[in-house]
This record gives structure tokens, sequence and C-alpha cells, in this order.
């Protein structure tokens, strides 16, 4: 349930009230999933980022072995990780009518384990592995089995290591980790997610444009939850709502590429935001 201190902020009721009687259309981001044990990218005391590129990811056998000795070990920690009050809030929002479409820029597929289904996991998600050779999409929970087989002990050895935002580890000495290859064709494996780099495939740009652009600016609105919008994927819809005139309300608990953009910003969790919101019952 939200906290009285929620509900009681104006930001929190000013939002809770133009919200409330209209259909949404909502984009999250890591501040989301915080909840759930997984750490932000900018939010207060969030660690240094820096994310393997897909031109590094590529470059050779050592970079993909750094990346997947990291990865290896942080897998351990996100794919143990549960849907938060927030995930739940969005889905019950769904089943209500209330949440016409999900935009996530997670990977952690938290919002489909939390029952979200009218949904894009804009980049990607964390527990699919493809391979650059033949294209097969596989379970990450398979790779981490043969991972486990091929290095022993190798995550109990480094349970120590920091948590990243992107479910990897801080790890510096990874010589050694071995990488299994594609059991189809021997192929390059990378997790099917977007890396710096790459480019969001066109077909879940399109459905989340069409998703925003069916948003009537007299009934419609759109909520951002816990994203600082600081990458254009995300931040492209909140820019085109408000060219539409559609509103558009930010929930984060700092401040956002999008606040000059939005009709409300309210600095506070997203949890307990949400719970508000699905307690309205989308009246």
């Amino acid at each position: 349930m939200p906290s009285s201190a929620t509900r009681a902020d104006p930001a929190v009721a000013a939002a809770l009230e133009l919200l409330g009687g209209r259909t949404i259309v909502t984009l999250t981001g890591a501040g989301l999933s915080t909840d759930s044990g997984i750490p932000d990218y900018r939010g207060p005391g969030a660690p240094v980022r820096t994310p393997m590129t897909f031109g590094e990811f590529l470059s050779g056998p050592d970079a993909r072995q750094r990346y997947w000795a990291r990865s290896h070990v942080g897998w351990t920690r996100m794919g143990s990780a549960s849907p938060n009050p927030g995930h739940g809030a969005l889905a019950r929002l769904e089943a209500a009518g209330h949440q016409r479409f999900l935009i996530t820029q997670n990977v952690d597929g938290l919002h489909e384990r939390a029952g979200s289904q009218q949904m894009v996991a804009l980049h990607g998600r964390v527990s699919e592995v493809v391979c650059l050779a033949c294209g097969e999409v596989t379970s990450r929970a398979v790779l981490a089995a043969r991972m486990t087989a091929a290095n022993p002990g190798y995550a109990e050895r480094h349970a120590d290591a920091a948590a990243r935002p992107d479910g990897d580890v801080l790890l510096e000495e990874t010589a050694g980790f071995v990488v299994p290859a594609c059991p189809r064709c021997g192929g390059v494996l990378k997790p099917d997610v977007v890396f710096f780099g790459e480019n969001v495939p066109k077909p879940r740009v399109q459905r989340c444009f069409d998703a925003v652009d069916a948003l009537d600016p007299r009934t419609g609105a759109l909520l951002v939850a816990g994203s600082s919008l600081t990458v254009m994927s995300g931040f492209r819809f909140v820019r085109r709502c408000a060219r539409a005139g559609v509103p558009v309300v930010i929930v984060n608990r700092g401040p956002t590429r999008g606040d000059d953009l939005a009709t409300h910003t309210v600095p506070v969790g997203c949890s307990d935001f949400l719970a508000a919101l699905a307690a309205l019952g989308g009246s």
C-alpha cells in the first residue's frame, strides 16, 4: 500500500488527479527496478557505469571473455530478482484497462513476470541469448548452466563483486573464463539486448510510436516511471507526446531530461506512486 506521506504530497496528488481519469501509456526505466535490488544507472549513489559497446564486444575473444565473465556473475543476482510492488501495480493497471501499453527500457524481464502483456521491451531481455551467426535465440538460463559447467565455482569465488545496473558486476580479472559457443553452429553468443552502438529494431520502435500516437490529448497521458530520459530511445516518446499536446507525468527521484516538457514532475519512489495510482481503480 502507498504510504500516507506519499498520498499527502501535493505533487503526487496533482499527478494522481490528472492520471486517474485518463488512459495511459507508461514508459519505465531502471529506477522502477531498484526496489527489486537492481542498481539504478543515474540515481543517488548509483555506481559508475562503463557499459561495453557493441563494437567492443565484436572486437575479439578477449572483450567477449571480459563481458561474459562479469555478466555470468551478475546473472546469478539479476536472474533471481523478483518483481516489486511497482511492477505489480502496472500489471493491475493494464488488467483494469487503465494502462493501454507499456514501454520499458529495462532488460530484466520483471514486467513480464509481474503479468504485463501489452508491452515492448525496447532494449530486449537479458533472459535471452542470440547467436550472431545463425540468429538462433535461446534461454539465458541454459547458457548460464553451460557456463557454470565450464567454469566451476567461478560465480561463488566472485560473489562479493559489486553489482552494476546492466546485470553484470565490477570485475577486473577475467582471464581464464571459458565462453561457450553457439551449440548449433559454433557462432558468437550475445545477450539479446541492445548494446550501446546498436539500434533498437525498427518494428519495436514503431509499436511504441503507434501506442503514444493513439493517445488523445483530452483523455490520455504518458507516464514516465523511473527514467532519467538521458538516452534518446526513451526521451523521443516524451518529446512526441509533448508536441502532440498529450500530458506527460514524470515520476523519478532525480531530475530528468524531460522535466521541461512535463505537465507534472513527481520526485518520489515509483513503487508507492504506482500503488497509489492502481488503488484509484482507474476511476
